[in-house]
């Protein structure tokens, strides 16, 4: 027999993206629609382990009103929260416990039916343990700048990320035009090239170094030089944060711990600047833009996907009672195994149009083979 879905809990978990307010907009107007009750759990898993006074917040239209547009999460997130590694105090130390038995007790406890996990490849991950765990129904919802969940096209957050990283390129054309330096601009993505690879080629980035191609120093060199011969004086190189030179290991500015399983990625640009700096002889720059490119309102697109997303997992569950992950496929949303997704990344196709595009153009990966660009003779940069 289909179950009934009454009452349903939503969480952000993970580092926040733009889209996150319009997917609790969506989730709340759609359930109420159908008569569904929605509460949300703050600050990821945090408001079911912890016994917090609004811990569980209740969502109606009033607590939706006039979020949409807004960057962030009136829920709030945790990258720490993991309940399967829940920080929990033991004396004086702080260790991680597997939570998540508590967390599935509770969900039972509150009533709820369901839940929507919005979040990326970690939150989707977690869903899809809970769900083995206890869980009666789970519905992923796929956020992240970094564009590297496995089984959709895009993530939202992403496109806004793009869009600010961009920019940020465009206004860099100018200054380093003037000072006749190189400029690397670091720009995030983990251990994916994502925002790397689009917002470069679209900011008109002479070089793009992506964790997908481990690069060497001397095919972006001979790229500079090239240029500077046909006196384009300066140059742009933009580093994904994962990015690393062959047979080398990326650039940490913090190493992981029990509770965040993962490095902190960071310092690449620097890196990479110091090196074509000595090598070259030119002044070189490096500029990271951090969590630039997680702040501020949704572009038009996210916001639409973000309420996509929001609408279909309602939909999904009213219409199956399945547990899933929404994913965008060929323009349309669907619902996936959360099996399909949880553990995987979706990485850079290195043989996709894309790519090709950014060759075609000339724009150096850094694993170019000796003499490339010399051949190019005079082409457009």
């Amino acid at each position: 027999m289909p179950r009934t879905i009454r009452k349903i809990a939503i969480n952000t978990g993970g580092g926040d993206a733009p889209g996150l307010n319009a997917v609790l907009r969506s989730v709340t107007l759609s359930a109420i629609e159908r008569g569904i009750e929605v509460w949300g759990i703050k600050h990821g898993y945090r408001g079911l382990l912890e016994d917090e006074p609004g811990g569980l917040v209740r969502l109606d239209r009033d607590a939706v009103r006039g979020i949409m547009h807004l960057g962030g999460t009136i829920l709030g997130t945790a990258n720490r929260g993991d309940p399967f590694h829940y920080p929990t105090h033991e004396g004086d130390k702080i260790v991680p416990k597997d939570r998540a038995d508590e967390l599935v007790e509770r969900f039972h406890r509150e009533g709820f039916d369901a839940l929507v996990a919005v979040g990326g490849d970690g939150s989707m991950r977690i869903a899809n343990a809970l769900l083995e765990r206890g869980l009666p129904l789970v519905v992923g919802v796929p956020k992240t700048i970094d564009n590297d969940v496995y089984g959709t096209e895009l993530t939202f957050g992403f496109d806004t990320a793009v869009s600010i990283a961009t920019e940020a390129i465009d206004r860099l054309h100018s200054t380093t035009e003037a000072h006749e330096r190189v400029m690397v601009v670091e720009v995030m993505g983990r251990n994916t090239g994502w925002i790397a690879l689009r917002s470069g080629i679209a900011g008109g980035a002479d070089a793009i170094l992506i964790p997908e191609v481990p690069f060497s120093y001397e095919p972006i060199v001979e790229k500079v030089l090239q240029r500077e011969a046909r006196g384009r004086r300066f140059s742009i190189i933009v580093a994904a944060e994962g990015a690393c030179p062959k047979g080398g290991d990326v650039t940490v500015r913090e190493t992981g711990d029990a509770f965040r399983r993962v490095a902190v990625l960071g310092g690449v640009a620097e890196r990479v600047a110091k090196e074509i700096g000595a090598r070259t002889g030119k002044e070189t720059r490096s500029m990271v833009l951090g969590h630039l490119q997680r702040g501020g309102g949704p572009t038009t697109f996210d916001r639409l996907l973000a309420l996509r997303f929001g609408a279909g997992a309602v939909r999904f569950l009213m219409q199956g009672c399945e547990s899933g992950m929404v994913a965008l496929r060929c323009h349309r949303v669907e619902l996936i195994p959360l099996s399909e997704t949880a553990g995987r990344t979706k990485t850079v196709d290195l043989d996709g149009d894309t790519v090709t595009t950014a060759r075609e153009m000339g724009i150096c990966f850094g694993d170019e083979p000796p003499g490339h660009f010399a051949k190019e003779g005079t082409a457009a940069s």
